[in-house]
């Protein structure tokens, strides 16, 4: 999964309809509006720290940064922009979108300095392990393509997952700061499989075109919270997507967009609909913080 996202990330842009997928930045400007407005009156409630900077993990084409970044301007946050991205295709559409931002290739190499960081649709790529009944699920080659090696009751887990909260978390409680996690995924730890893969926006077969879709599976909150936790961070409740957009003001912010461009109210109603609606993202994505025991929880998630 890790050799397979890498190489998928690193040749192409995946989003949009030319793409495989479409993210809530591409949906709407009001997703990356809101969850800059949450972390401007985190950052203004913690006492505005001037050294603070905003970070965001896997930006895709730079459009959350740009709309969050621009909220948090207006909250009188000056801070820098740190972009942690790998591949060089995005990286440039993340220039052009945040050109002055600073890159990185990971967690790790981040500044010391008290961050308010943003991981919409990250944590969901990062490489999964899954056991049946204790051994490790492998996959072999058969019959001139690959297939798993058995079949049962899967018990997935990420160490991959695991260790980017980790940094985040110690990085946090170290020099302060709050994190905002935005993906898809269950609120309680439970058994099942969750791998799966997307091309051309329809599901695919997992182990088909190895390195040409994208692969990920569902981000476990629980084990999320044990580890921020565990590391000395503090942990919110989970909420779903679309009661979080709503608590922020979504539907005040979509009237106030569609009285002053009349002509586009139906798109940005589709829009938050999609953003928010039970059937659509707004149950089966979640959000949650992590945040400094000194720092106040990011609005929605108390």
């Amino acid at each position: 999964m890790e050799t397979c996202n890498r190489h998928y990330y690193a040749t192409r842009d995946p989003l949009g309809t030319q793409g495989d997928f479409t993210t809530a930045p591409e949906i709407s400007q009001m997703f990356g509006e809101l969850v800059g407005a949450a972390l401007g009156d985190c950052w203004t409630r913690a006492g505005a720290p001037q050294a603070a900077i905003y970070v965001e993990l896997g930006p895709g084409r730079g459009t959350l940064a740009a709309d969050a970044v621009r909220a948090m301007r207006s909250t009188g946050f000056a801070g820098e922009v740190h972009l942690v991205e790998t591949s060089p295709v995005l990286r440039k559409a993340q220039e052009r979108s945040v050109p002055d931002a600073r890159w990185h290739d990971w967690i790790a190499d981040l500044p010391p300095k008290p961050m308010l960081l943003v991981a919409n649709e990250f944590l969901d790529a990062l490489p999964i392990r899954q056991h049946i009944e204790g051994a490790e699920r492998k996959i072999v080659i058969a019959e001139g393509g690959l297939a798993f090696d058995c079949d049962g009751k899967i018990v997935e887990s990420s160490p991959a997952r695991d260790e980017a909260v980790r940094r985040i978390s110690a990085h946090i409680v170290t020099h302060g700061g709050a994190a905002l996690l935005i993906d898809y995924g269950h609120e309680r730890s439970e058994a099942g499989d969750t791998l799966q893969a997307v091309h051309g926006h329809r599901f695919a077969p997992v182990l088909d075109r190895p390195g040409e879709q994208d692969l990920t599976a569902h981000v476990d909150f629980e084990a999320i919270g044990r580890v921020a936790r565990k590391a000395g961070a503090l942990a919110t409740r989970v909420v779903a997507q679309g009661q979080w957009l709503r608590v922020l003001g979504i539907d005040a912010r979509t009237a106030a967009l569609s009285s002053a461009n009349p002509g586009r109210a139906a798109d940005l109603e589709a829009a938050r609909d999609r953003l928010t609606g039970v059937d659509q993202m707004g149950e089966l994505f979640k959000a949650m913080a992590i945040h400094a025991p000194s720092w106040p929880i990011p609005a929605g998630l108390a």
